[in-house]
């Protein structure tokens, strides 16, 4: 996928998923099995004739070699496995530009790359490398967050618990049924002192509802309510 090209001042920028994306290119341009085999030719090519190296020696040096590549090789196999069980989970990941500065990013993965054996994530359209993968973080886990980080901002929109009126009745029934809703798991994530706070205010407008009730039964004008002047 291409990535659009950022100009300032008449100078191409480098984002920092271009940057992670070049700096894990540049770590594969080493050595392959090509360049080996071209060091293996000079080397015998430029050998001291009177102290030849001898075959064995060829012959264990490529062994070594070929070890070495197999295990490369296994350990990119394993890294694209890993970095194709991450399509479609959210994950977060921590890229750093060319200025060296560092940066989270959190989102679903969409699809993966793969380039010269490394894995590459595509996040809202940009590609970062899999290496920069900091965190996959549990559907679960993030929904619990979500709901308690929504209840405690409904909580502090409240009033306080002496203003507190039958207006507001609605609203905290709404908390209360919504917390009631919530798995154990995820009020686990609402500190006690939001579901104590609830709790008074929960109280607070039981005793509001009841005294209403008792006045319109006597028939007096509920309180906060103003009473309706009767025409002579």
């Amino acid at each position: 996928m291409a990535v659009d090209a950022i100009i300032k001042d008449g100078v191409i920028q480098e984002t920092m998923s271009q940057n992670s994306v070049s700096k894990t290119t540049a770590e594969q341009n080493g050595m392959d099995k090509d360049a080996f085999l071209q060091l293996l030719v000079a080397q015998m090519k430029y050998q001291d004739p009177l102290q030849p190296t001898s075959n064995t020696e060829y012959i264990s040096q490529y062994a070594t070699f070929s070890q070495v590549e197999q295990i490369q090789n296994m350990a990119a196999t394993m890294e694209l496995t890993r970095a194709s069980s991450m399509v479609g989970k959210l994950v977060t990941v921590e890229s750093t530009s060319a200025a060296g500065e560092t940066k989270q990013v959190q989102g679903i993965v969409e699809f993966v790359s793969y380039e010269n054996n490394k894995a590459y994530v595509s996040i809202d359209g940009t590609l970062y490398s899999a290496d920069d993968v900091v965190a996959i973080v549990d559907e679960n886990y993030q929904m619990a967050f979500d709901l308690a980080t929504s209840f405690v901002a409904a909580m502090n929109k409240l009033p306080s618990l002496e203003t507190l009126s039958l207006s507001d009745k609605e609203t905290i029934e709404t908390l209360q049924s919504g917390f009631n809703s919530m798995t154990a798991y995820q009020q686990s994530f609402i500190a006690n002192a939001y579901i104590e706070k609830l709790q008074q205010y929960v109280e607070r407008m039981a005793a509001l509802t009841k005294q209403a009730e008792e006045e319109a039964s006597s028939g007096q004008t509920p309180e906060g309510e103003d009473e309706e002047v009767s025409e002579a």
